[in-house]
């Protein structure tokens, strides 16, 4: 059995590929570390792994990125999230803006694939 922080060091990686994919555009990358039934929470809604994919349809949507903060929640030997901070720059964009995600990374047929996100935005208005 992996250790915890092989468990993290193995997921940060991969998530690690979805952020360059979205630098890069490459949605072959976002669609391949995507479950089927993948569901995001974002700010403006829930997505599907093609909404997920489908933002690539015109090019990258990120410019640059940072993760930090990166901690990890072993749900089962075959489950665990991701949790961090993003600190990134779209390409559109002229300003930064700062996240926090948690992913719910499984481990299917042997591999691990992403089957859930939730980012929010950090508005430093504290919990409530």
């Amino acid at each position: 059995m992996e250790t915890s922080q092989q468990v993290m060091a193995d997921l940060l990686k991969l998530e690690t590929r979805v952020w360059e994919a979205l630098v890069s555009g490459d949605k072959a990358t976002d669609a391949a570390l995507l479950t089927e039934d993948f569901i995001g929470v974002y700010p403006d809604g829930f997505a599907g792994k093609d909404a997920h994919v489908g933002q690539l349809d015109g090019g990258s949507t990120v410019a640059e990125y940072a993760l930090s903060e990166v901690q990890l929640r072993q749900v089962s030997d075959g489950a665990a999230i991701l949790i961090y901070r993003a600190d990134y720059l779209r390409v559109e964009g002229s300003e930064r803006e700062v996240m926090l995600v948690s992913s719910l990374w499984e481990r299917r047929a042997g591999v691990w694939v992403n089957s859930f996100s939730q980012d929010t935005p950090l508005t430093g208005q504290g919990v409530v």
